[in-house]
């Protein structure tokens, strides 16, 4: 199967170098950033938007797409950076222009969109630190409902498989339960109009801002070495207030074990 990467496994600025694969390196679109939060996920979204023009003026597109927009990371409070809410606003409108644009075309009725954090961080969820988003776009999964079925990472990634007629890769997605209470066969071809953020993309953090020393400080130069339990706490601090206090993560998934007969 035909494939196309943005963003994963590459160096930070363009043109990148993909790390120690020569199969991912061909297929890599070596303008489109690595992990870099000081390059916006608007300048991402545009690099892959000149490549789904061209797409669409052949009409042939590549089997599977991997696209990555990192600025939901966020860099905390520091004042050399956005804030959070800017962040995340700039990652959900790029997010979005991109659902708009692929569900205007002529790919939409084949195509499903698959969406999701790196990983929960150990954040402060109210349920369990694990959990985390995740979305399937697709002409037959809008049943305009929330789909509360226990899945993980590994059910995603095993959908795809499925979706792609690809057998399991280790022993965690060939027994993960796949995404089927999220999909329709009753499907739905409108298309996604997507709705700019009120949020400016371009709000900064002040000096003043909590836990801004703290946040200029960390490393940002790489995911998740920053200590996470500190930046959940500044990017809490960044939106609840000074004065607030971040929940301790919860950590609620437990496995009974049956007691052996003696």
């Amino acid at each position: 199967m035909s494939f196309r990467n943005y963003g994963f496994w590459t160096t930070s600025e363009a043109p990148v170098e993909v790390y120690n694969e020569p199969n991912l390196a061909r297929n890599t679109d070596r303008e489109f950033p690595g992990y870099n939060l000081s390059i916006r996920d608007q300048v991402r979204y545009r690099i892959w938007l000149e490549e789904f023009r061209r797409y669409k003026a052949s009409g042939e597109m590549p089997s599977a797409q991997f696209v990555r927009f990192s600025n939901d990371h966020t860099c905390g409070t520091d004042p050399a950076c956005p804030t959070p809410q800017a962040m995340m606003a700039d990652n959900d409108w790029a997010m979005g222009k991109l659902i708009d644009k692929v569900s205007h075309s002529e790919f939409w009725d084949s195509t499903a969109i698959f969406v999701i954090e790196d990983d929960a961080q150990d954040g402060p969820d109210h349920v369990d630190a694990h959990r985390t988003v995740g979305y399937v776009v697709s002409p037959y999964t809008q049943t305009s409902e929330v789909d509360s079925t226990f899945y993980s990472s590994a059910s995603m990634l095993r959908t795809m498989e499925m979706v792609f007629g690809l057998a399991p890769l280790t022993y965690f997605d060939a027994t993960a339960s796949p995404l089927l209470n999220s999909f329709t066969d009753e499907p739905d071809f409108g298309a996604y109009n997507a709705v700019k953020p009120a949020q400016p993309l371009g709000e900064m953090n002040q000096p003043e801002a909590p836990m801004a020393r703290a946040s200029s400080r960390m490393d940002f130069s790489r995911e998740d070495i920053a200590p996470w339990h500190t930046l959940n706490r500044a990017i809490w601090k960044g939106v609840k207030g000074a004065g607030s206090k971040m929940p301790a993560p919860q950590h609620n998934l437990s496995i009974e074990e049956e007691e052996e007969e003696e």
